[in-house]
């Protein structure tokens, strides 16, 4: 006489009363015929985290998940034209960043594993030196060369307020960004302005920029 009908019976009331068992499963099987067969079944599931990484300038190692982090250093960036070359409109090289050189230049790293992101940068105001007088941020340009990925990570264009974001999307086929670049920044240089200190550490006279990735 086959009983599996009679303990998968049993098994199913049993599994009512107790909702937060684990779903594994037996089944009995007898008689006197050839071939008899018993089954069972186990389900499986993988919860895979999504995630974001976004580094601009001194930051945690990028080249496994594992060493991921967060790091609380803020980079500074300084302009220091000469006086023969204030408002030449030549380009003034920046000194600082978390770059060999000391030229200015940040290591930009963008990570994740769920599709598009969209990369986006904003600031208070314009560069201020508490006196009323100011140099817009869009006298800073951001210079981008690939540093690691065959595809440099682009670069928000500064400006004062919201920044135009820039969408920055995974390989075809795939949902995982891995991209980073060197960001070099220089100042445009392009008037005659006040003497005087705009911006400064810790957004002093509004010199923070803020770089925000979002993930859907």
């Amino acid at each position: 006489m086959r009983t599996s009908l009679v303990v998968k019976s049993l098994l199913a009331a049993a599994a009512a009363l107790a909702p937060l068992a684990s779903q594994a499963e037996s089944n009995l099987v007898t008689g006197n015929g050839a071939n008899l067969t018993a089954t069972a079944h186990v389900d499986f599931v993988i919860q895979i985290p999504k995630y974001v990484f976004l580094r601009v300038g001194t930051g945690s190692p990028y080249t496994t998940l594992a060493g991921l982090a967060s790091v609380t250093t803020v980079d500074l960036i300084t302009f220091a034209p000469t006086m023969t070359q204030v408002g030449s409109g030549t380009a003034v090289a920046g000194t600082g960043g978390d770059f060999a050189g000391n030229n200015g230049t940040e290591t930009a790293a963008l990570l994740s594993n769920a599709g598009s992101v969209t990369l986006n940068c904003s600031t208070v105001a314009a560069l201020s030196d508490g006196t009323g007088d100011t140099i817009s941020f869009t006298q800073i340009a951001t210079t981008v060369a690939t540093l690691t990925s065959a595809t440099a990570l682009p670069a928000p264009t500064l400006t004062d307020g919201a920044c135009t974001a820039v969408t920055v999307n995974p390989p075809a086929g795939s949902k995982v960004i891995n991209r980073d670049a060197k960001w070099t920044y220089s100042y445009a240089n392009a008037a005659v302005v006040p003497g005087g200190t705009y911006g400064g550490a810790g957004g002093t006279n509004n010199g923070r920029v803020t770089y925000t990735a979002v993930l859907p």
